[in-house]
């Protein structure tokens, strides 16, 4: 039987082989990412934030709260390019007003009310988040 030999053999590699070639390998990948490093940083532009303006200033009205609100409802709806939220403000915070297809209707208000009002309660929980108060509105 000594005559029989396999029809695959694995190669076998000194220890210092494997340590040569995992070097070589890391200083490589390590070079590779330099090198994306360096792009990197000439593509980004940091800039200070401007004290004139508070960051306030930038933030759209209730705009977590609409994207919250519009995320969930195009997740659960059939038709997602049909799903509009409406903003308007008032005293008592932000107003959302969200329009879905006729016949997904269905779905976003949910057995007995109960997709609505979690949606209602993650949009308030958003809204919380930017300091004010939402509500939602569906609307045939």
């Amino acid at each position: 039987m000594s005559d029989i030999t396999p029809a695959f053999e694995s190669p076998s590699f000194s220890n210092e082989e494997d340590e040569e070639f995992e070097d070589d390998l890391v200083d490589e990948l390590d070079d590779d990412a330099d090198e994306v490093d360096d792009d990197e940083e000439d593509d980004v532009e940091v800039v200070a934030p401007d004290e004139s303006s508070p960051p306030e200033a930038n933030r759209l009205d209730g705009g977590a709260a609409k994207a919250v609100a519009e995320h969930v409802a195009r997740s659960i709806v059939d038709d997602p390019d049909a799903v509009v939220v409406d903003v308007a403000s008032d005293r008592a915070g932000v107003r959302l007003s969200l329009h879905v297809d006729p016949g997904d209707m269905g779905r976003i208000i949910g057995k007995r009310g109960r997709v609505a009002q979690a949606l209602r309660s993650l949009v308030r929980a958003a809204a919380a988040k930017d300091g004010t108060d939402a509500s939602v509105d569906i609307v045939d």
